[in-house]
């Protein structure tokens, strides 16, 4: 079982963050373990985990690199998903829900053919088809802005697993404690100041100021970061 790290007083709050930033300064107080230490690598899930994970690697003066996950989107709600792909073509898939939705095998094979497009066209425009880096015995820190089922974060800790690394540790500011339970046996350690309970949860509840990014916005973050070259 992983070890959790929370804030209790955010415990079940919203806006809690002022914006990405703000929740990068704080996870990365949490991670003040993690400073400087030459064997870790931060990897974070575009789109919204990469002004996260940019504001945590400066703080703690680590590398920072991408990996590219995208959940499978049910047919007709964009916001879902049903599962998740990894960048070398890997599907998890919530099963149980795929089900409840009364997915058809064609319905799945399309939506996931439609997010294999995505993914590699992410690849290509926020890795500029360069591989992964040899994760083998580094310490992992796998970054997102917030998990609501946690299948997305699940089929990136899977893919970063079987390259042997010596630690794995999940750091978000928001999580839904669904999927909190779905990563404790998967990962070493978690670190989330804002664990929701209830119902109903949306990682856009724990900002004050939420949007979207933009492809452009993210590579602009990537060539701050080092990891893109300036001009494309």
């Amino acid at each position: 079982m992983a070890i959790i790290i929370e804030e209790p007083t955010y415990r079940d709050r919203i806006l809690v963050f002022r914006d990405r930033s703000h929740a990068g300064s704080l996870l990365a107080k949490k991670l003040r373990d993690y400073v400087g230490k030459r064997n870790t690598v931060l990897l974070a899930l575009p789109a919204g985990g990469v002004p996260v994970g940019y504001v945590v690697a400066r703080e703690l003066g680590i590398l920072m690199d991408v990996i590219i996950v995208r959940k499978v989107q049910v047919p007709w709600n964009t916001e879902a998903g049903f599962g998740a792909l990894t960048w070398d073509g890997e599907a998890i898939l919530n099963e149980s829900l795929v089900q409840r939705l009364g997915l058809t095998r064609k319905m799945v094979e399309e939506s996931i053919l439609k997010t294999k497009r995505i993914v590699q066209e992410r690849v290509r425009r926020f890795r500029e088809d360069e591989p992964m880096p040899d994760l083998r015995g580094r310490i992992l820190i796998l970054v997102d802005d917030g998990l609501a089922s946690g299948f997305t974060m699940l089929a990136a800790v899977r893919a970063v697993k079987k390259r042997e690394p010596e630690r794995i540790v999940v750091a978000v500011p928001t999580a839904s404690i669904g999927a909190i339970n779905l990563l404790n046996d998967e990962v070493d350690e978690i670190v989330c100041p804002n664990i929701r309970g209830g119902p109903v949860f949306a990682v856009a509840d724990a900002y004050r100021n939420w949007y979207d990014l933009s492809d452009e916005e993210v590579i602009e973050i990537l060539q701050k970061a080092g990891k893109l070259r300036s001009t494309r």
